[in-house]
């Protein structure tokens, strides 16, 4: 994993009330500490601030789950990327398989969404993968290629030091269906690979997470992997118990590593 800190993200989706991600925030706040993982939660943006009560002086780190491409102006339902910096979030995922396929975001505004997230001081998560009909078509490297070559279009390989990439399996995201972990190193290492023929040291030091179904059971196997350095964890991010489980399987990869 090189110098690569873990990183497992909660993706917690359009789940929760006030008092429920209260509950599950306090419950991974206390369970984090100590641990050398670096943790992060991801809430709709009207549970930032709640939330942001509760991680704020913990290691939890907070995040947002999308962001408009613009700054401000008339975008009635967006948030942009400064007011999310506003509630103290560090990371914004961009570019989720949800958010492509259903509100149909094209790679090119996904790319300048990323762009527009580290204008405002946080660090992207970018989200790419293929479908199952791209995968039995053989399309696995196309399709992942063409989802960073949108990005580097407009932000080159630069962009990529202060980013974060998810490779997600869109056939594996909420099936219970996870890519084996050979899968899913050899797509990580794909990605790696990409970045590292433009700039060797941005590509050393990317951090790649797998975000397809990762789960308690499956973690240490998939986060053993020589290029996998986290998750980004739905359905399990729910569950404190789960989500801590993960959390504390890459620090055991870390210290595995140490030693």
């Amino acid at each position: 994993m090189a110098n690569r800190q873990p990183l497992i993200a909660g993706n917690w989706k359009l789940n929760g009330t006030r008092e429920s991600v209260v509950e599950l925030a306090s419950a991974i706040a206390s369970g984090a500490e100590g641990l050398s993982t670096e943790v992060l939660v991801c809430p709709v943006s009207v549970h930032l601030s709640d939330v942001l009560a509760v991680v704020g002086k913990s290691p939890v780190r907070l995040g947002a789950q999308n962001c408009a491409e613009a700054e401000s102006g008339a975008y009635t339902g967006e948030v942009s990327a400064t007011m999310l910096k506003e509630f103290a979030c560090e990371y914004v995922i961009v570019g989720h398989s949800e958010r492509r396929s259903l509100y149909h975001e094209t790679s090119e505004q996904v790319a300048q969404k990323c762009l527009t997230v580290q204008k405002a001081g946080m660090t992207p998560i970018l989200c790419v993968g293929e479908t199952l009909e791209e995968r039995e078509a053989e399309q696995v490297e196309a399709v992942i290629a063409a989802q960073l070559d949108a990005v580097l279009k407009v932000g080159n390989v630069e962009a990529f030091r202060q980013m974060v990439v998810a490779y997600e399996p869109v056939w594996a995201i909420g099936t219970g269906k996870t890519a084996s972990p050979e899968e899913a190193q050899a797509v990580h290492a794909l990605i790696r690979e990409k970045i590292s023929s433009l700039d060797p040291e941005i590509g050393s030091s990317l951090r790649i997470l797998y975000g397809g179904s990762m789960k308690a059971e499956n973690a240490a196997s998939l986060l053993g992997q020589a290029d996998i350095d986290g998750g980004l964890i739905g359905g399990a991010a729910l569950d404190a118990t789960s989500f801590l489980a993960i959390c504390e399987a890459a620090a055991s990869t870390v210290e595995k590593s140490a030693s």
